[in-house]
């Protein structure tokens, strides 16, 4: 059973940087494809970036291209999201997802998801 743990959401101030873990285990973490999806009050669910299982090719929402990071560190089970510029906006829930296809950015193309860490950007 695939189980995803994300850590590291908190309370920041705007312009600040944040860097989300997700912790992955039950199966091998290298043949998932990864992604971040969050969710705002009232919202539904948005993608947010994503990442083939080697790492080699990343691929992020319109809202945070050349401010959101997406990396993964195979050999240490975990996949991240390195936040810099925040911006109020950006406050939500943020998800660790996995699936088996690469380059899928809707709800639908993950298997597995985390229980989601709060980040929350003041003005």
């Amino acid at each position: 059973q695939v189980q995803l743990v994300e850590s590291g959401g908190g309370l920041v101030q705007a312009a600040g940087s944040l860097r989300l873990s997700c912790a992955f285990s039950g199966r091998t973490f290298s043949t998932y494809a990864m992604a971040w999806f969050r969710q705002a009050p009232g919202k539904e669910r948005e993608f947010v970036a994503g990442i083939s299982n080697s790492g080699g090719s990343t691929f992020y929402a319109d809202a945070v291209k050349g401010r959101f990071t997406i990396s993964r560190d195979n050999a240490k089970n975990t996949m991240y999201l390195q936040m810099n510029s925040l911006k109020p906006e950006d406050t939500a829930v943020y998800y660790c997802a996995a699936g088996w296809v690469t380059g899928r950015s809707t709800t639908n193309g993950y298997n597995y998801w985390g229980q989601g860490t709060q980040v929350t950007v003041s003005s």
